[in-house]
């Protein structure tokens, strides 16, 4: 089982390393993402298809891993755009309304980080039931 990372910085940089592993043929935009658990920490890469419908984010890849190790006591998670464009600040680097749906269905109090590479920090920690309002639940 991977090691946690407890410390929200270190949890970035495993967030920038996984962004490296992303397959982004079509976009050039790389993300990576980092998730604890109580027992262990997951990344995960946005993978691209041609059918832009069929990708994957980074953010659902490491959630994936998890649920699939059968660790589903989700605590953080960290969210690393590489590729963001400085002008769109925050905006072009927050999760896509599917990973805020999958937050919401795995862990609503689930700690969301925000990394700006064009930063070189963190510049936004949220709670992901913060994240989308009036969310669609069975």
């Amino acid at each position: 089982m991977p090691s946690i990372i407890n410390d929200p910085k270190q949890l970035c940089d495993a967030a920038r390393d996984a962004a490296n592993n992303a397959y982004v043929e079509y976009s050039n935009f790389r993300v990576g993402a980092a998730l604890t658990t109580k027992s262990a920490t997951y990344t995960g890469a946005n993978v691209e298809s041609a059918s832009y419908g069929l990708s994957l984010c980074a953010e659902r890849a490491a959630i994936t891993k998890a649920v699939n190790a059968g660790d589903r006591d989700l605590v953080r998670l960290a969210i690393a755009c590489v590729d963001a464009k400085p002008e769109l600040g925050i905006n072009g680097i927050m999760p896509c309304g599917a990973c805020r749906q999958w937050f919401i269905e795995f862990a609503p109090e689930l700690e969301i980080i925000i990394w700006s590479e064009n930063d070189g920090k963190i510049i936004g920690t949220y709670i992901a039931e913060d994240l989308l309002s009036n969310p669609f639940k069975l």
